[in-house]
């Protein structure tokens, strides 16, 4: 902690509830933890996940319009989704590319667009879906 200038004491202060780190000191503790992390095993975790794929279990808001030209307005759906690697490949390609979270969730939007809704291209070819707002989710291993 001293080379983020945060003392023990202070977050011994925080591990016992006894004072709440301010957001920017949060943050910084945040992007050390991150750049210290194993880089061999931030390395492996990612070659697994863009070789077998990920699950994707979110409560998102989910409208969508079919070629029809119905509409359904968004409402908050529960889905959980094996997403492929090459969704993982996107995903980390784009943060690594700087990408907003806006960004990131449109390239989830667009997989589970292909893989939930069209079942992989076996129904609802012509059904396009909007992601408007993440309230949760949740990356899991297969």
């Amino acid at each position: 902690m001293q080379q983020l200038g945060i003392s023990q004491w202070t977050v011994q202060r925080w591990l016992k509830g006894a004072a709440v780190p301010k957001p920017a000191a949060a943050q910084a503790i945040a992007d050390a933890v991150r750049t210290a992390w194993q880089p061999r095993v931030q390395r492996g975790v990612r070659r697994a996940d863009e070789r077998d794929g990920f699950v994707l279990s979110a409560g998102a808001q989910f409208g969508f319009a079919s070629a029809a030209g119905s509409t359904d307005d968004p409402r908050l759906r529960l889905i959980t989704q094996r997403l492929l690697g090459d969704v993982a490949a996107a995903l980390y390609a784009a943060r690594d590319a700087g990408a907003s979270e806006d960004v990131q969730a449109a390239i989830l939007a667009a997989s589970l667009q292909d893989y939930y809704f069209r079942d992989g291209g076996r129904r609802a070819s012509g059904l396009a879906v909007e992601l408007t707002g993440i309230q949760w989710a949740d990356f899991g291993v297969l």
